[in-house]
């Protein structure tokens, strides 16, 4: 009996431990932006519309005010490129977090795109 339980416990930590670092590799960071495919625009603004609003509505930023999403401000900290925007929605960085779990690979192209096509409007 004691050597089934442990057998058990055995099967549960490592199915436990398997899980885990599956979650924890989802995220390729920096991504391979080689596969990654080109954005759309529009498809991104329904994306950005869900969620990025939260904290960059019409291209702010409610956290850290310097770093809007207006082209200024992008081309002032180096993130004027799909490359950039990809990278950070992917990873996150500082206070913003990732969401290459959240969202598909297209999905983080679209925003992008969207991202750069608005920057100048905002």
């Amino acid at each position: 009996m004691k050597k089934l339980l442990a057998v058990i416990l055995l099967g549960v930590v490592l199915f436990t431990l398997a899980l885990g670092s599956q979650a924890i590799a989802a995220v390729e960071c920096p991504p391979d932006l080689a596969n990654f495919p080109k954005g759309d625009a529009a498809a991104g603004a329904q994306v950005f519309g869900g969620k990025c609003v939260a904290c960059h509505r019409n291209g702010g930023n409610i956290v850290k005010r310097n770093k809007t999403l207006k082209k200024a401000a992008l081309e002032k900290y180096n993130m004027y490129s799909a490359k950039a925007i990809i990278t950070q929605v992917t990873c996150g960085k500082g206070v913003m977090p990732q969401f290459g779990k959240q969202f598909t690979e297209e999905q983080i192209a679209n925003v992008a795109a969207y991202v750069l096509q608005q920057a100048d409007k905002w």
